[in-house]
């Protein structure tokens, strides 16, 4: 029996806000300094190096738990399943239920109680929790069930990552225009129907490169909240990823047993578009071979990076044909990788 995703599902917040929307903000320097440049300047700069145009965020009434529970409904109609014979809901997430408004992340109860709680499962053999491993908690939450199912405690597992970093970003930090909300979720089981995970691979680098993404006061001393807000080092994250992400890759795909010619697609974190694509060049470069036109499907220009939901909701939006020139059919063989918080880095060789 093959270990795979059977169902799928996403929910894409409806409030679009453009780039040209950040125009008027205050935008400081780390040490509280303005920049040098016009707004106007600094957005343009800031879509050529992450390819982002505009970005999703929640309407006011609406929580983590909340759209993740709207993913879940989605990926459990998908799959065809009872809900009550899940075994184990995984939420993925970084920040709990940020209401809007306020800046305290709520994770009591869990969030993946909450989903279950909200979808009245009745089971209480249906185990849910949650896990914080940055934006690759998707992936990790996938190997884990998938673990659970191959050691015979599991058939059937919830896997979801969602995120509303809007609720958690500092208006003067220009990296707050990189950030969005959003919700993927999958059905992972033993099932002949559909796909199979061939292989994965995890790290976690913490002896220099911990506090790469931190949380931390704002830019501004006007901004007298003594909240904290979602930072990071954007120079050091982009060297270690373009450097270990292609790494853990290609360890994976060679474990699976596979040729780089097998893979049709990969589906990166969502996180910027150059540091991307130079993951994607590295890692065929290492084959020594041109990364192929159409190989990694991008979906940041439209929604941002939403951390832990932006894998599941673009393999959500290929497998359905709902992205532009991309697809996938029975058979192919995709990669999932992320890196992220941690930091952490993972993979996994699936064979749809």
């Amino acid at each position: 029996m093959k270990i795979g995703i059977t169902g799928t599902g996403s929910y894409i917040p409806s409030v679009l806000t453009k780039n040209s929307s950040f125009s008027k903000h205050e935008f400081l320097n780390e040490d509280g300094s303005p920049f040098a440049y016009e707004n106007d300047v600094i957005i343009e700069k800031f879509k050529a190096i992450t390819g982002i145009e505009e970005r999703r965020y929640v309407t006011n009434d609406l929580n983590t738990s909340d759209i993740a529970f709207l993913a879940a409904e989605k990926a459990i109609a998908n799959a065809e399943i009872d809900k009550e014979t899940l075994d184990y809901i995984i939420f993925a997430h970084n920040f709990g239920d940020v209401k809007h408004g306020q800046s305290q992340g709520d994770t009591l109860p869990s969030l993946a109680t909450r989903v279950k709680h909200l979808l009245k499962i009745k089971n209480p053999k249906c185990v849910a929790y949650d896990i914080l491993f940055g934006c690759p908690g998707w992936i990790e939450g996938v190997i884990q069930a998938n673990a659970f199912i191959k050691s015979g405690i599991a058939k059937k597992c919830l896997v979801i990552g969602a995120e509303t970093l809007s609720r958690v970003v500092d208006a003067y930090d220009r990296d707050s225009m990189i950030y969005a909300d959003g919700a993927g979720a999958t059905i992972i089981e033993a099932s002949d129907k559909n796909g199979e995970i061939l292989a994965h691979a995890s790290a976690t680098y913490a002896y220099d490169e911990a506090n790469y993404l931190f949380f931390g006061p704002s830019y501004s001393e006007k901004d007298k909240s003594g909240n904290n807000y979602i930072k990071m080092h954007g120079r050091k994250i982009y060297e270690f990823a373009v450097t270990n992400v292609p790494a853990a890759m290609k360890e994976c795909l060679d474990s699976s047993g596979l040729a780089i010619t097998d893979v049709k697609k990969i589906f990166i974190h969502q996180a910027n578009e150059k540091m991307d694509e130079a993951i994607v060049k590295r890692f065929y470069k290492a084959y020594g071979m041109q990364m192929p036109e159409g190989i990694m499907p991008m979906n940041i220009k439209e929604n941002g990076n939403s951390s832990v939901a932006t894998i599941p909701t673009l393999f959500d939006m290929v497998k359905n044909g709902k992205l532009e020139n991309h697809s996938i059919t029975k058979g192919d063989v995709v990669i999932f990788a992320s890196v992220g918080a941690g930091m952490n880095i993972n993979a996994i060789i699936y064979r749809h």
